[in-house]
């Protein structure tokens, strides 16, 4: 795969897996935090900072998620690059239906931004990544961080009152996003990306074990957590939302789709609705003073089927050489889950308000 070694773009310069053909995820090279802390280097503020994501990157995706979940979209800004990732690595195709320049520099590619922040910089270029445009670098680029961040330390610059890591359920939230990460969101890759039969015969066997028991926990309760929407949830999404359509085949995931469980399937629809297209009070907007009139984007609006696919069928040579990309399927995710039955639910700021014609 490419990376950057001593801030110059290698294509090659390092093999994903390891000799005995199993996947090796490499770690994330920027970890600072934003704190709301006056000591702190990064402090939270209102258009300070900026996000580069992928709409077909599970780990970019679940930082969008979170910023439409707790209204940021006018506090921080996004550029969106081009889903498919070629030798160059991530670009900005602005013609390109769904992507952007990118908003803060023009630049072409995303490496360019990595090496903006650090010339020296020898690391895979990846999304999301967490930009400050006052001291003009990145801040992280490690997804489960930003997630963190935006979550909790942009409260007072959040147009909805949503608290994804709840006191009470923190333990049990962390906890379970460590037991999900590698069976669920990297095993996908463990087996995608195996170039054996025993590293991807464990990964399935990891995978899908950890499905079925995360479709009985879900038999009796409407969220990972219990009865609390939280960031474990949004962990959870951005795998299921891209399984059936790109992980069963693509991947070779296929002892199952996620259609065909009994408790996850209703799940994914119900996270997939959650915060969905409303319409507020004809009332000013107190931080910005324009109408508050207005469609407040959800789940719904961060995933891009058409970016997910491309993505993963074109992108990855080793796996599909001839690139062809894969037409299904036309899954409803809008269709009724019943889980509102369970205790809990989505904050009332996530509930769909009726329309004004209703």
């Amino acid at each position: 795969m490419n990376m950057l070694v001593d801030g110059e773009w290698r294509t090659g310069a390092y093999d994903s897996t390891s000799d005995d053909g199993s996947f090796e995820r490499q770690e994330t090279s920027f970890r600072d935090e934003i704190r709301d802390d006056p000591d702190a280097r990064f402090q939270p503020e209102a258009d300070r900072y900026h996000l580069y994501v992928s709409y077909a990157c599970p780990w970019a995706h679940r930082t969008l998620v979170t910023r439409a979940l707790k209204g940021l979209e006018d506090a921080i800004s996004v550029s969106v690059v081009d889903p498919y990732r070629g030798d160059d690595g991530w670009q900005f195709t602005p013609e390109k239906a769904g992507c952007t320049p990118d908003h803060v520099h023009g630049a072409d590619y995303l490496r360019e931004l990595y090496v903006k922040a650090d010339p020296d910089a020898t690391c895979r270029v990846t999304v999301p990544v967490l930009w400050d445009k006052e001291e003009d670098t990145i801040v992280n680029n490690e997804s489960a961080e930003i997630m963190r961040m935006l979550d909790t330390e942009f409260d007072e610059y959040a147009t909805r009152d949503v608290d994804l890591y709840p006191e009470g359920y923190r333990d049990d939230v962390d906890r379970i996003i460590d037991e999900i990460y590698e069976p669920i969101n990297n095993g996908v890759y463990r087996a995608g990306f195996a170039t054996k039969q025993g590293p991807y015969d464990e990964a399935v066997d990891d995978l899908f074990a950890a499905l079925d028991h995360w479709d009985e926990v879900l038999a009796d309760q409407r969220y990972l957590a219990g009865d609390r929407l939280t960031e474990a949830d949004i962990a959870m999404f951005t795998t299921l939302v891209r399984f059936d359509n790109v992980y069963h085949t693509h991947f070779m995931c296929n002892v199952q789709y996620i259609r065909e469980y009994d408790n996850l399937w209703p799940y994914l629809r119900d996270l997939y609705q959650t915060g969905v297209t409303d319409r507020r009070e004809e009332t000013p907007n107190e931080r910005t003073g324009s109408e508050a009139t207005r469609e407040t984007p959800g789940v719904a609006e961060t995933v891009n089927m058409d970016h997910i696919r491309e993505h993963y069928y074109t992108t990855h040579p080793d796996v599909n050489p001839h690139r062809i990309v894969a037409r299904g399927p036309d899954l409803d995710f809008e269709a009724p889950h019943d889980r509102d039955e369970l205790p809990g639910g989505p904050p009332s700021d996530l509930v769909a308000a009726a329309s004004a014609d209703d």
